[in-house]
């Protein structure tokens, strides 16, 4: 791994191998966490697809910010911020998804995707799963606490951090 992290803007047709990334990053992060069936489910790298592929051409998500991060040439990393969902928040933007490949975890390249969708003194939110004290550690490192608020959905529990600047 001595070639560097490239991180770059997402484009439409990049939208397979996201799902790839994806699909991949969540069968390593959440078995044990999410049900298997989900997770093995087949028709799960398709959906995925149509979700990014929706994400970068649809009009309605024009201010989300997706990024993707390579190295050699292949994809190892994914991220999307945008704005929260709700006006009443207190916070500017939202990080909706950042997922690295297992084998890359601890290579920077989380940091350098997170860095690329959201500034380092902008306030922003996220939902991570609970437990993983990896991605949680990860957070804290980039100035995210957990604010107190609980989300349990399909069996997984969330807890929201967030950086308020």
């Amino acid at each position: 791994m001595d070639t560097p992290v490239r991180v770059r803007s997402a484009r439409v047709e990049d939208a397979a191998e996201m799902a790839r990334v994806n699909v991949r990053a969540w069968r390593e992060t959440y078995r044990g966490v999410m049900a298997d069936h989900v997770l093995d489910d087949p028709g799960l790298p398709g959906t995925r697809e149509r979700f990014w592929t929706a994400m970068l051409s649809d009009d309605r998500y024009r201010a989300n910010r997706v990024a993707v991060a390579e190295r050699d040439g292949e994809m190892i990393g994914i991220v999307m911020a945008g704005p929260p969902r709700s006006s009443e928040s207190q916070w500017g933007t939202h990080l909706y998804v950042l997922y690295v490949l297992a084998a890359e975890h601890g290579t920077g390249a989380g940091a350098a995707l997170l860095d690329a969708v959201i500034g380092p003194h902008d306030s922003a939110a996220l939902w991570v799963a609970d437990p993983n004290p990896r991605a949680q550690a990860f957070y804290r490192k980039h100035g995210f606490v957990p604010d107190g608020t609980v989300n349990v959905e399909d069996g997984v529990r969330e807890i929201r951090m967030v950086r308020l600047l």
